[in-house]
């Protein structure tokens, strides 16, 4: 079964609701991780999976041809996440529309979809990630996860 590639434009992705908890602990980043794999595995996709609380590692999954390298890509889409404190897709769709965005950030920064934050009572605390389809694809996952993860 082939997904269809999600769509979006900068408007929608700057409506996207914000990935707030009352907490969020490493059981919340398990729990969190296997909601984002059910969701590769049903869509049939070939994604890499991480949740980082801070910037430890509390959950990985390397699906269908994933490896090492969607975890370097990662690293990179996390290190705009953290600098916008927003997703890297809408960081991507900004620096599409405004290229001084990226001023001063090394080619480490990736500006692809698939690294969304999370936050605790407004404080930054980590990030669900992932990697290995179109970034658009990549993004919708994991935002799809976390609304499922909200109930």
């Amino acid at each position: 079964m082939t997904h269809p590639e999600p769509v979006y434009t900068l408007e929608q992705l700057e409506a996207e609701p914000v990935a707030e908890f009352a907490s969020f602990d490493r059981d919340d980043a398990v729990r969190l991780g296997e909601i984002a794999v059910a969701l590769v595995r049903e869509r049939d996709l070939n994604l890499a999976i991480e949740v980082h609380i801070g910037d430890e590692l509390a959950y990985r999954a390397q699906l269908g041809s994933t490896g090492q390298h969607n975890a370097d890509v990662i690293a990179g889409k996390r290190l705009v996440v953290k600098h916008f404190r927003h997703s890297s897709v809408l960081a991507r769709f900004k620096k599409d529309a405004d290229p001084s965005v990226a001023d001063g950030l090394g080619p480490e920064y990736k500006f692809w979809g698939g690294s969304i934050p999370l936050f605790v009572n407004d404080e930054f605390v980590g990030t669900l990630s992932s990697s290995g389809e179109s970034d658009v694809v990549d993004h919708e996952t994991i935002a799809d996860a976390l609304i499922r993860f909200r109930g």
